[in-house]
């Protein structure tokens, strides 16, 4: 288990949308405070979306955020399945954040162009101000699955061979993720229960690569609790 975790427990998905809502809007006054932007990566997922759906119905300073994605699928550019067609319908659309300051991935052009692509964008944005990250009920998290090799000094990569369709992705490296202010790992749902219990007692699971230097806080409700 990492160092500096930080578990919260709540009683439904819905309540714990509600606190990494207010998390992420915290997370960006302090660092527009700081350093006049707020550089965020966004999570794929059904609590992600709610979330997202919170955050489209808040004020905030919008022209100072900037918009990253930890991974996408390789589908085309308007396929319901991709992340950035899910954050824009519920999140993005809503708000006036500038067109300019929302990174993309090109995964329409398969992975090994898209993590070219998407690289030097990574490299320029680090460290993040705040990462969101799912978890799978096989531990994977964003797009690094078990099982997968890849070079831990790149900032992205391809990713063939997904256990989940479509089996081609791009996903920034567990390298890249931890490079960030503030990391929230997002887990909701009876199925993750064993996930989570095999990652409390030090499995190595994708999920258990990513160390940021300020540690991680992982909101969950009861039905992934209630038997980890």
């Amino acid at each position: 288990m990492q160092e500096n975790s930080r578990w919260h427990i709540l009683e439904t998905g819905d309540d714990v949308a509600q606190a990494v809502c207010q998390r992420i809007l915290s997370a960006a006054q302090q660092a527009i405070s700081q350093h006049g932007i707020f550089k965020l990566v966004l999570a794929g997922g059904g609590t992600p979306e709610k979330v997202y759906r919170l955050l489209s119905k808040t004020e905030a300073d919008w022209g100072k955020w900037f918009i990253y994605y930890g991974d996408e699928r390789c589908l085309s550019e308007e396929h319901k399945d991709r992340n950035s067609v899910m954050a824009t319908r519920a999140f993005l659309a809503h708000v006036a954040i500038p067109e300019s300051q929302v990174f993309t991935m090109p995964a329409e052009f398969g992975p090994k162009l898209a993590a070219s692509f998407y690289q030097p964008i990574v490299a320029d944005a680090l460290p993040f101000d705040m990462v969101l990250l799912g978890m799978g009920e096989d531990g994977h998290t964003a797009s690094l699955f078990p099982g997968h090799q890849h070079n831990t000094d790149d900032l992205t990569h391809a990713v063939y061979n997904s256990p989940k369709p479509p089996d081609e992705r791009v996903s920034l490296s567990a390298k890249a993720l931890s490079a960030t202010q503030q990391l929230i790992f997002i887990i909701t749902g009876a199925n993750k229960q064993e996930a989570v219990k095999q990652w409390r007692a030090g499995q190595d699971l994708p999920v258990a690569n990513i160390h940021p230097a300020g540690g991680i806080d992982v909101y969950m409700d009861n039905s992934v609790a209630n038997r980890t």
